[in-house]
């Protein structure tokens, strides 16, 4: 069995989902234009290849802790409804499909919470999701940090290779789709890395090893 890998932001969606989610929180009362900012300086630290992202993702798990997952989930579902879906790449709705076609596993590999990605994974009948965990207690509510590792670099190879020990396919056969240069060690492992909407690091990167090059 082989496996067809997508990252998200800017791969399967054309937007950031951070911003588009703070852009949600805005709209309902539960963010500030600082909240705005603070997110859009981190999207920029990340595009850059300059973002400390335990730090980032520890500031951005705090204000949950307390909060039920029941909450943040359905939150979710009507914040990717109202401001994700319209930002769904055609494109990789068709790589979805031709790898559907093809018998392939289908699954997002991203550093978005599991709350944020898999109303797109069911939208675009992708039945896996390998995502930056948050820690739940026993009473159903987040502890305000996330399990290690985060799904980010380096920890995005241990998480899918945890993917592919449970459902039998190997990393290293696999395809792999994403934008950032923060997933050059991910696409390096697998044996067709496809680049979607590169940030510039990515472009050269991509360019020097010949690696396809796609604008969704």
């Amino acid at each position: 069995m082989r496996a067809a890998l997508f990252d998200m932001d800017r791969t399967l969606i054309r937007k950031e989902s951070g911003t588009l989610y703070v852009r949600y929180q805005r709209a309902i009362g539960e963010a500030t234009r600082r909240d705005m900012l603070r997110v859009v300086y981190w999207v920029t630290q990340y595009t850059l290849g300059m973002i400390d992202a335990p730090a980032v993702a520890a500031k951005a798990a705090k204000p949950l802790s307390g909060v039920p997952e029941i909450v943040l989930a359905a939150r979710c579902d009507d914040w990717f409804r109202r401001y994700v879906e319209p930002h769904v790449c055609d494109l990789g709705r068709r790589a979805v499909e031709k790898h559907r076609a093809r018998g392939d596993l289908l699954a997002i590999v991203t550093g978005a919470s599991p709350y944020a990605s898999r109303p797109l994974a069911r939208r675009l009948g992708i039945p896996h999701v390998v995502a930056s965990e948050l820690e739940v207690d026993d009473r159903g509510l987040f502890t305000g940090k996330f399990i290690p590792p985060l799904c980010f670099g380096y920890g995005k190879i241990e998480r899918a290779r945890r993917l592919a020990a449970e459902h039998g396919f190997v990393l290293e056969e696999s395809t792999f789709y994403s934008d950032s240069y923060t997933d050059l060690p991910l696409l390096e492992v697998v044996r067709e890395p496809i680049v979607i909407n590169p940030d510039a690091r990515l472009r050269r990167a991509a360019t020097k090893r010949g690696w396809p090059i796609e604008i969704w």
